[in-house]
């Protein structure tokens, strides 16, 4: 860009500022040539302005000053300008473009070590993985932000880092944890000065106090952050509050003062052209008639539509489309709804599903990649053992160190968790056993498998074995890995559950399909023992939950089954379909049964495992998940057992 363009073009960006900030007019006016990182600034102050009521313009500027932060070697000004991008991806439901402008500041901060940027870019990231209700990734990026924020003692970002916090335990209804993290927020509030992260913190609060029932509680936070908020700075936050004190006195049944709150924050959204909270208080009332005038609620989701469509919000549009395609059903107009519904399945699979389509394709590709490696690595080990053995040993250190650091970071994470939320000492005391449980299947569980699979390989390296004895060895090796890799997988599926919580996608699925490929996969171990696999699930058994909780439940229940079954033996595989729409499948085998002391505690953290029949041994950690994924899934897990008559496992879950 030559000199002339360069000065036409800050005349523009003068005139355009002059009509929104009197100020503006002087700052720009007093910029020089050398003043770079003055007009950044001010490039930013403008993306301010306009992100929500004119976005197009704020992307205009962004880019302005994303191009100069470049042409200068302005690193911080072009993590900057990206933030900004990214807050307008953000601001309609572009979730992946806004993440990966974030990551591009974020690797901006890093390379120039500004902490507080790297926590800022933390949180946006954290808020674009909440949205997605990712919520095991969006808590991990809050804690490096309060992790950054507390090494540069920034108190400011301690805050908005626990107030994040509570928000992702809040977007899983788990509104007393979300509590304990805003009131560790409200303390440093207390010695900061006034910003809009206290009315934000205000207006969570009142949410999980709304959320739980306690409207009394509610009230005070939103009075107080409307009254400080009464000043044109914060007149979106004020809009904020208002709708959420209209939602406290509608769940009150106060539907009167509800719809006059929200009308006054329409009012004020307007004056301010605000076209977000326009939509969202649009919305509010809607919902809001949607029991008591539907014609006024219908009119409202068609005048916040309209909206929609003018600023290009497609969720929101899709969103409205749904819920006036469900008035007008109900209402009997179906060519309306018919209308409604069409048009909303078209923004639907323009903007969303296609962008799905192109995510499962490269999906698809890596994982062929990945196959195609894997099928290389297996004809490298066909032809070279003195590889396998040295693969295997790098294998086993790995495998240890990346156990030793689930320990280590789950000891320590305890530990700060510990100290900020006080837990009892009935917590401390079952930390202590998660610990020595660690340490215990560490130390003796996945050692032995270890070595003997080291022993295998050295008996196997010698040239004068003969061919069969050869392979007899590497099926038995074979054996071996596989035992100990089921032990690490339990292993670390339990220690990400201790340190993440259990993450649950549930869908509808088949019964039958899951049940069968978990009976082939233990075909191999079954048929060692001359044991039978018999499933008489029922075609089309349709079960609402996880897929892959459901298959590791019924893979361990199936594994104990046949491990504790004598040779020449069935296991059998049932199902029933309740009429409170539970399903229940149960595993029965033969085999030596349970003494009746240990049932009550067979699926707690200190039951022992038993060795088999045939001499196998486990890590007592299935079954404990088996009861927490039928927990987590809305399900329950029961056995009944008789020494010497064999035992029953029953999972029960909802049908679909």
């Amino acid at each position: 860009m030559n000199t002339a363009a360069r000065i036409f073009l800050l005349c523009v960006i003068s005139i355009l500022f002059a009509l929104s900030a009197n100020k503006g007019i002087a700052a720009i006016q007093k910029i020089t040539p050398a003043a770079d990182t003055n007009k950044i600034e001010l490039y930013n102050k403008l993306v301010s302005r306009y992100r929500y009521d004119k976005p197009d313009s704020a992307v205009f500027y962004a880019n302005l000053g994303l191009q100069l932060a470049k042409t200068t070697h302005n690193k911080k000004g072009q993590a900057v300008m990206l933030n900004q991008l990214g807050m307008i991806d953000d601001n309609v439901g572009e979730f992946e473009s806004s993440r990966k402008k974030y990551l591009q500041a974020l690797e901006l901060y890093r390379i120039i070590g500004d902490s507080k940027g790297m926590a800022t870019e933390n949180i946006r990231l954290g808020v674009v993985e909440l949205r997605k209700g990712q919520y095991d990734r969006s808590t991990g990026f809050f804690l490096t932000a309060l992790e950054l924020s507390q090494h540069i003692a920034d108190k400011f970002g301690q805050m908005e880092a626990y107030i994040t916090l509570g928000e992702a335990y809040a977007g899983q209804k788990k509104h007393d944890r979300a509590l304990q993290y805003y009131h560790i927020a409200e303390k440093l509030n207390a010695g900061l000065p006034f910003s809009n992260l206290s009315l934000n913190l205000f207006n969570d609060i009142a949410i999980s106090y709304r959320e739980t029932g306690r409207l009394n509680e509610a009230k005070p936070y939103l009075l107080k952050g409307l009254k400080l908020s009464e000043v044109p700075k914060y007149q979106g936050l004020n809009i904020t509050l208002t709708n959420t004190l209209a939602s406290v006195y509608a769940k009150g049944g106060d539907t009167i003062t509800s719809i006059k709150l929200q009308q006054a924050a329409l009012a004020k959204a307007r004056k301010i052209n605000n076209y977000i909270r326009q939509i969202q208080t649009l919305m509010g009332l809607a919902t809001t008639y949607g029991n008591i005038n539907p014609a006024k609620s219908l009119a409202y989701w068609q005048e916040a539509l309209q909206l929609s469509e003018s600023r290009k919000a497609y969720k929101e549009q899709v969103d409205e489309l749904n819920a006036i395609a469900n008035i007008y059903e109900l209402q009997r107009n179906y060519p309306e709804a018919y209308k409604a519904r069409n048009r909303q399945y078209q923004i639907a699979n323009e903007f969303y599903y296609k962008k799905m389509s192109r995510q499962i394709v490269s999906l698809q590709n890596a994982y062929e990649l990945n196959q195609s490696k894997a099928r290389e690595q297996q004809l490298r080990f066909d032809n070279n053992k003195r590889d396998l053995q040295q693969s295997i040993s790098y294998g086993v250190i790995v495998a240890v160190f990346i156990i030793l650091m689930v320990l280590v970071y789950f000891y320590f994470r305890t530990r700060k968790l510990n100290y900020l939320l006080n837990k009892t000492n009935a917590e401390l005391k079952e930390s202590n056993m998660v610990k020595d449980k660690l340490f215990s299947i560490l130390g003796h569980d996945l050692r032995s498998p270890f070595i003997s699979v080291i022993n295998l390989l050295d008996i196997v390296d010698d040239d004068d074995l003969e061919p069969g004895q050869r392979k007899d060895l590497l099926n038995q090796l074979k054996n071996n890995t596989t035992v100990s890799l089921e032990t690490l997988d339990s292993l670390l599926r339990w220690g990400q559950k201790q340190i993440k919580g259990i993450p649950i996608n549930p869908s509808a699925f088949n019964g039958r399909d899951l049940v069968n490929k978990a009976a082939t996969f233990l075909s191999g171990v079954a048929g060692n023992k001359d044991v039978v696999i018999e499933n008489k699930v029922r075609e089309n058994l349709s079960i609402f939950a996880d897929p892959d909780h459901f298959e590791f439940i019924i893979r361990n229940l199936l594994s104990n089954a046949v491990k504790f079954s004598p040779q020449n033996s069935n296991v059998t595989i049932t199902a029933e379909k309740h009429d409170d729409h539970k399903v229940s499948i149960t595993v029965t085998d033969n085999g030596i049964g349970i003494a009746s002391d240990k049932l009550d505690g067979i699926f707690d953290l200190g039951n022992i495992s038993t060795r088999g029949t045939g001499n196998e041994k486990g890590t007592g950690l299935g079954l404990l998940l088996c009861r927490e994924f039928a927990e987590a899934n809305n399900g329950s897990i029961t056995v009944s057992s008789r020494i010497g008559s064999g035992s029953s496992f029953t999972v029960n879950l909802p049908s679909a």
